[in-house]
């Protein structure tokens, strides 16, 4: 259970100051497909689903609450062949998630495809058991979904106007299987599920297509998988490029609203 709480806790966000943003760096040159914007770009998930959207010709712009590692990504992508930018933004501010998708469009092109996957391990950001749980702390949990409309609202009027789009909204495995210890968290997670579906039946015939992937395990290579094995030796987990590969693969197919991948 301390990893299950561990890994759910990973859906939470990333701070910087209000309003800062990083310009980023821009690598390679344009390319025709649209652009592939990553919220919540981390070392295991966030940065495997850019890397294969990049190589599937797509121009990705990689969101993290800090460029540390930004060098590092715009690197990894551009052996890739990929065309990448790196923007730092708090996708919990609404304005600044508009602006840094805005920006996004500027100097790339349109977004086609949208993942919104912000991550963190903020004390403040751990879930409350159902049972102990107030109002407050369901607020707080569902800033992970209001984030998720905030920046689908950013982008979907242009996807229906193209008449072409993709969102992805990974959440954990509390949106599908009762997990009581994880309360609060478990709330925000099916809802953040129910709206990728539900949405997902609104747009699908004006060519959008959105998915709700949920995922039950640690991923290897990211800063969650890194802290549960530090505190629980091995935990049950998934490799990040083959995470990526089936959901490049779900896009591809655009059949299914709804994925779980879990080895829980």
């Amino acid at each position: 259970m301390a990893a299950t709480l561990l890994l759910e806790a990973a859906l939470k966000f990333d701070y910087v100051p209000e309003g800062r943003l990083n310009l980023g760096v821009l690598v390679n040159s344009p390319n025709t497909r649209g652009v592939a914007a990553v919220l919540g770009t981390g070392p295991g998930l966030g940065l495997a689903v850019a890397r294969r959207f990049g190589r599937g010709g797509h121009p990705v712009a990689v969101v993290s609450r800090s460029d540390a590692r930004h060098a590092d990504y715009l690197a990894a992508l551009e052996s890739d062949g990929a065309t990448a930018i790196a923007e730092v933004a708090d996708v919990k501010d609404r304005e600044v998630t508009r602006v840094t998708l805005a920006r996004i469009e500027e100097r790339l092109g349109p977004i086609e495809v949208l993942y919104h996957g912000p991550a963190g391990l903020d004390p403040g950001d751990f879930p409350v058991p159902i049972d102990r749980m107030t109002s407050d702390d369901v607020r707080r949990g569902f800033e992970l979904v209001t984030s998720a409309v905030d920046a689908v609202t950013a982008v979907l009027p242009g996807m229906l106007e193209r008449g072409r789009g993709t969102i992805l909204l990974p959440t954990g495995l509390s949106a599908v299987r009762p997990l009581p210890m994880l309360g609060n968290l478990a709330l925000a997670s099916s809802a953040l599920h129910s709206y990728a579906v539900t949405l997902n039946a609104a747009v699908a015939d004006q060519g959008v297509y959105v998915a709700s992937i949920v995922i039950g395990g640690g991923i290897r290579g990211g800063d969650i998988h890194r802290v549960m094995t530090a505190s629980n030796g091995s935990i049950p987990s998934l490799d990040p490029a083959e995470l990526a590969e089936s959901i490049w693969a779900m896009v591809q197919e655009r059949s299914e609203p709804e994925a779980t991948y879990s080895v829980m």
